[in-house]
């Protein structure tokens, strides 16, 4: 391929790689022999070496292999990030299970749709989250339920304390062994007979990562061995400055997340660095660890990154070992991106990818230019087109329309939606339905999804757009925009916003202040106030929920 972003790939970079194939549990076998006694992973303190990582990770493989999991079977991970998934994800994926990785904030109906959806037969989960869980113990389809213990991971004081606390909570459990309830650790202390490892082809599907809650049920896209490893292949070129076996990751972003799985587990892991692992995000204590363990690497969302900014003692860290950070999931605010740079001496990198992808498919360049509001340019041997959103055609340079992408990290389809699937793969190209264009450099720019444009008095509106001009507002902190029916124009904007602490400002004021920096049609016609925008775990603004609101309450009047 020729293409005009090739010229600003940083000279290291290759257009184009020669992939070395191998399944995605072969990452942390192969740091185990080259760093056996380098730290893995730091988990409230507690510490784990590659060499015991891998050690875990095969004794987990021959628990799952003596209770019965055999290949293609789905196995369901329920939990936050610990020490337990990462061993469980790479035991589950060793002995030829797919991974259906769970939102541990599920509800128990969420969840039980996920599980019958898959057709998981073993859920793994933690004893923190297990009430959601064990209304499923009769479910027919589950043979077998693994409950990790929160303790087993914690430093010796940390443990004993956390027994005291919590112990109420967890006894009621059940029995090890009984009714296929199995307990993490005492599957890790068993002796098993050496088991012959099933054949597992590269190009077998490896996980089921769910997706597209925000605009519709959740559906299981499929993505190969093979989509993963040459994934994380693509970024260990591209993200050179990660060398192997010298970074600390500050790994807060939610493992089951295709973002975070990605980003915080896997490439960190491949590329041998210590994984500061929470299962939440909590500023103070992230940046005590990045002040004690000089944190080099720090994956987030932009809410991660403000939040950080505006931490009130955020001046008595010393976070300048951060170098490089890398932000998805959401726009990232200019202001948030020069702040947080000015703290850490450090970049951010902002970049796109998608569930569909495994997930990485754009990003800026670690050296060279930054274009600021762009998500990059795509990485080796990914090739990307705008389109007509209704017709296909594929559009002239700088004209809006829907990003196409065609790479070897694109999924194999969803899991049992052949229509779905149709829909979004046509002649080898994902539709990502999101809204963008490209410039005469080749760096791309998301302007909106296509299912939140809004169509108001035949003009196409771009929901972030307006948004973009409502946060340069000197009071409103956060907002988001929607479509609602409008006789007249088919569609009218209306805006939320949440004001910053101390701040006040009459809807009309921000109003006047949008006249002046937008076109009128752009223009909410209404501002609503509201304490906080609904997200979700990536911190993607949750606009069906506003439009549910603005349904059920009647469409407020201008």
């Amino acid at each position: 391929m020729n293409k005009p972003w090739h010229k600003f790939y940083d000279p290291n970079v290759p257009h184009t790689l020669v992939y070395e194939d191998y399944l995605i549990p072969d990452l942390i076998e192969k740091a185990a022999h080259s760093l056996p006694d380098r730290k893995a992973l730091i988990f409230m303190d507690f510490s784990m070496t590659y060499a015991q990582l891998w050690k875990a990770v095969e004794q987990f493989t021959r628990a799952l292999l003596h209770l019965g999991v055999t290949r293609g079977e789905r196995v369901l991970i329920f939990m936050p990030n610990c020490p337990q998934f990462i061993i469980a994800y790479y035991a589950a994926l060793r002995a030829g299970a797919i991974i259906v990785p769970a939102n541990p904030l599920y509800g128990e109906q969420e969840l039980a749709y996920q599980l019958h959806d898959a057709g998981a037969q073993t859920l793994i989960t933690l004893d923190v989250v297990f009430s959601r869980v064990k209304k499923l113990l009769s479910d027919k389809q589950l043979q077998r339920v693994i409950i990790g213990r929160i303790q087993d991971y914690l430093p010796t004081l940390k443990r004993f304390i956390y027994r005291i606390l919590k112990q109420k909570k967890t006894d009621n459990i059940g029995s090890d062994g009984k009714n296929g309830v199995f307990f993490f650790h005492k599957l890790l202390k068993k002796r098993y007979d050496q088991p012959g490892l099933p054949v597992v082809d590269i190009d077998d599907v490896a996980v089921l990562q769910y997706t597209g809650g925000t605009t519709g049920v959740i559906k299981g896209a499929m993505l190969s061995h093979r989509n993963i490893v040459y994934n994380l292949q693509q970024m260990r070129r591209y993200y050179h400055t990660i060398k192997d076996g010298k970074d600390i990751f500050v790994s807060v972003l939610p493992f089951f997340h295709s973002y975070g799985m990605a980003l915080a587990m896997n490439m960190p892991l491949a590329a041998g660095a210590t994984l500061l692992v929470f299962p939440q995000f909590q500023a103070g204590d992230i940046l005590k660890a990045v002040v004690r363990y000089k944190a080099t690497a720090f994956p987030g969302i932009p809410s991660i990154y403000s939040v950080l900014c505006s931490y009130k003692d955020i001046k008595k860290y010393d976070i300048s070992s951060i170098r490089c950070c890398i932000s998805g999931a959401a726009p990232l605010p200019v202001a948030v991106l020069q702040e947080f740079e000015k703290l850490t001496g450090g970049i951010i990198l902002e970049g796109y990818g998608l569930s569909e992808s495994s997930p990485v498919t754009h990003c800026n360049a670690v050296c060279g230019q930054r274009k600021v509001g762009s998500i990059g340019v795509p990485m080796p041997d990914t090739d990307c087109k705008i389109v007509d959103a209704e017709t296909a055609e594929e559009l002239p340079l700088g004209e809006v329309g829907e990003l196409c992408i065609k790479g070897p990290q694109v999924m194999q389809g969803y899991w049992h939606k052949d229509e779905e699937t149709r829909i979004a793969l046509g002649d080898g190209w994902l539709f990502t339905g999101d809204i963008a264009r490209m410039d005469e450099d080749g760096y791309f720019y998301i302007i909106e999804r296509k299912k939140d444009m809004i169509i108001s008095e035949g003009f196409n509106i771009y929901p972030r757009e307006v948004e973009e001009v409502l946060l340069h507002h000197p009071a409103v902190a956060d907002a988001a925009v929607i479509g609602v029916p409008d006789k007249l124009r088919g569609e009218r904007v209306l805006a939320y916003v949440v004001l910053r602490e101390g701040q006040k400002a009459a809807p009309d004021e921000i109003i006047k202040f949008c006249r002046e920096n937008l076109v009128k049609y752009k223009v909410p016609k209404k501002i609503i106030q509201r304490d906080s925008i609904p997200t979700n775990i990536a911190g993607k603004k949750l606009r069906r929920i506003l439009k549910q609101e603005a349904a059920e309450s009647g469409v407020p009047k201008e």
